[in-house]
């Protein structure tokens, strides 16, 4: 960690990144490309129709975290220099990631996300699912721009990766079978493969060995894995005038999260049918504090634990990497995933 100490400013500005958002003292190393990212997101609706550029404009115009373009500009830096295929990649993973926002959203009958109104309560389920559509097609179109065809067609294969995990995890709704080890696979899937696509691709705009592609593509798989468990318990344990977006969508749509599925194993079978009515009833707040309550079986705390342990193996897996400033600092952002975690602890 010492190589990412030492890329950070004087004592002033060091006390204000303390101060400010984990995310946002990793995010400064590449602060301009990240910035350069933002502006190539935002005039991607110019190549839309007219009739739809406003549609495209407002999707893509509420700041995310913009994770995996980041992990994708560090992989990137971590094994080589950092060029502009790395911020065409960055922009690429970010625009999927939106389009599956756009479907998750339909799908949950979201109202709110980025602090404004989702797309469908604005518009409707139809277009927002083909507006998702369409910066699917958009991603995979710009990624046929790269000299090396295996970037185009590995970002397909996750796209369609991402749609399996999102189609199975549909397909298990309220199934009171659905185990801890189905749930991992399903969460690999639809968040885990892009974080990983975006870390081995970077590392593969660089020329990184093949020891090095496999090395990040493993360790994008466990901050993906790890932050979808993290966006599961905030699902139940985060505040929504905090977050800007809704939440407890989980619960209300049958969605078997690690909490619950933690809670379930646990529980007794008085327990579990207990909560399994209460579900079914739609008294998900009811349920949300059964799982954060600590004097039941710590459900939310064991979640918190299993995020932060497959947080905790992908930086020791990534140490062989972390020789220079850029491989710190996914380390780094692994230790900013594991302060967010914390923050749900009640």
């Amino acid at each position: 960690m010492e190589a990412f100490a030492r890329f950070g400013p004087g004592r002033a500005a060091a006390a204000a990144a303390r101060s400010s958002s984990p995310l946002t003292r990793v995010t400064r190393l590449v602060q301009p490309q990240i910035d350069e990212v933002e502006q190539r997101i935002i005039k991607q609706a110019a190549a839309f129709d007219p009739a739809i550029e406003g549609y495209v404009a407002y999707a893509i115009g509420g700041r995310g975290k913009r994770l995996r373009p980041l992990v994708a500009l560090l992989a990137g830096g971590a094994t080589g220099a950092i060029n502009s295929k790395h911020v065409d990649l960055a922009v690429i993973v970010e625009l999927i990631h939106i389009a599956t926002l756009l479907h998750d959203d339909v799908m949950d009958e979201a109202e709110r996300r980025r602090a404004q109104p989702t797309v469908n309560a604005r518009w409707g389920n139809s277009l927002s699912v083909l507006l998702g559509d369409c910066l699917f097609a958009h991603a995979l179109t710009l990624s046929t721009h790269f000299e090396n065809s295996e970037i185009g067609r590995a970002i397909a294969r996750t796209a369609s990766e991402i749609c399996s995990g999102e189609m199975i995890q549909t397909q298990r709704r309220f199934d009171l079978k659905l185990g801890v080890e189905d749930y991992l696979r399903i969460v690999k899937m639809k968040t885990g493969s892009l974080f990983a696509a975006a870390a081995e691709l970077g590392a593969l705009i660089s020329d990184a060995d093949p020891t090095e592609l496999e090395i990040l593509k493993n360790f994008g798989l466990g901050v993906g894995t790890a932050y979808q468990i993290y966006d599961d318990c905030l699902d139940i344990a985060g505040d929504e005038t905090a977050t800007g977006k809704t939440l407890g969508t989980d619960l209300r749509k049958g969605k078997f999260t690690l909490p619950i599925l933690f809670f379930l194993r646990a529980a007794s079978e008085f327990d579990r049918e207990h909560c399994a009515s209460l579900i079914l009833d739609g008294r998900c707040d009811e349920v949300a504090e059964l799982l954060k309550n600590r004097s039941g079986n710590g459900a939310l705390d064991e979640s918190i634990a299993a995020g932060t342990n497959l947080i905790g193996q992908a930086q020791n897996a990534i140490e062989p990497l972390a020789s220079n400033a850029h491989g710190c600092a996914l380390v780094a952002l692994g230790d900013a995933l594991r302060e967010m975690f914390e923050q749900l602890r009640v």
